[in-house]
């Protein structure tokens, strides 16, 4: 059964201030609502201040349970690979156990110019970071750099999902040597996430995630769906209810929903939309 994420607050255009208690406010809300995980995106160079996505999930994690915690994706490159993978374990020790790496190559050069890094060179800093990263957190010493000794309970690091698009080469590693794939509405289109999850099925790959799936229940016009549009449910319900049912055809084991609000009454209404669409 697919399983349903909603993402964290986070700021931006349109979106509330961020306060003290945002963050634990909108986890605790989508537990006690019922849905099976919150998620964290990132970004950087955009214009705007964005929560820090490992933040953002060790907050949430200190106020709740049972939900998984993910990155949808975090951009590895933009950070040192040493400091990064302490944080990362950080995080995944609070969770305990319930944290899902999603990390990705990166794919707006503005986030790269903002720490005056290479884009060009983002995905040999992905497969050189990862590579680092995942030896650390088993307590290999790297290039003198040494994370011991790992807490036992975060020993070999949280599961790696890798982001990438429906034709890079990535997705074969995804399906063959990490834990699974993230594709994103959003940021991709109906094509890509039908032909993404087919190849990576077709790979062997397990867990197939789509994420950044903006919902606007409310929206009195749909917005386009042609092959090459980006996937969202920012249509009248009956469009939204087709378009959901479309996309768990394609067999999808998580979707992670971008809410307008993260109130209670709002959730709610969401978890009843999903109940009504999937049956």
């Amino acid at each position: 059964m697919t399983r349903f994420g909603i993402a964290l607050p986070s700021g931006g255009p349109g979106a509330g201030p961020i306060t003290a208690t945002t963050l634990a406010d909108a986890a605790r809300a989508i537990e006690a609502a019922g849905f099976s995980s919150a998620w964290a995106f990132d970004s950087i160079g955009r214009g705007w201040l964005h929560a820090d996505p490992l933040t953002a999930l060790a907050v949430a994690a200190s106020v709740t349970r049972g939900l998984e915690l993910g990155t949808g994706v975090l951009q590895v490159p933009l950070r040192n690979p040493v400091e990064l993978a302490q944080r990362v374990l950080t995080t995944h020790l609070v969770a305990g156990g319930r944290l899902l790496l999603g990390v990705g190559a990166g794919s707006t050069a503005t986030d790269f110019a903002a720490l005056g890094l290479d884009f060009a060179a983002r995905f040999r800093r992905l497969d050189e970071s990862l590579g680092v990263m995942r030896r650390l957190w088993k307590g290999e010493r790297v290039n003198g750099a040494s994370l011991e000794p790992v807490w036992p309970a975060a020993l070999g690091g949280p599961p790696v999902l890798i982001g990438s698009w429906a034709g890079s080469k990535w997705i074969v590693r995804a399906a063959q040597e990490f834990d699974g794939w993230v594709g994103s509405g959003a940021r991709s289109s109906w094509r890509a996430l039908r032909e993404g999850i087919a190849r990576f099925r077709d790979l062997g790959g397990r867990r197939a995630i789509v994420t950044n799936v903006r919902v606007d229940l409310d929206a009195a016009t749909p917005s386009p769906d042609g092959p090459d549009d980006p996937y969202d449910l920012r249509c009248p319900r009956p469009i939204a209810q087709a378009r959901l049912q479309q996309l768990l055809a394609l067999g999808f084991d998580d979707i992670v929903l971008v809410p307008r609000r993260h109130d209670a009454g709002h959730l709610k209404e969401l978890r009843d939309f999903i109940h009504h669409a999937s049956v």
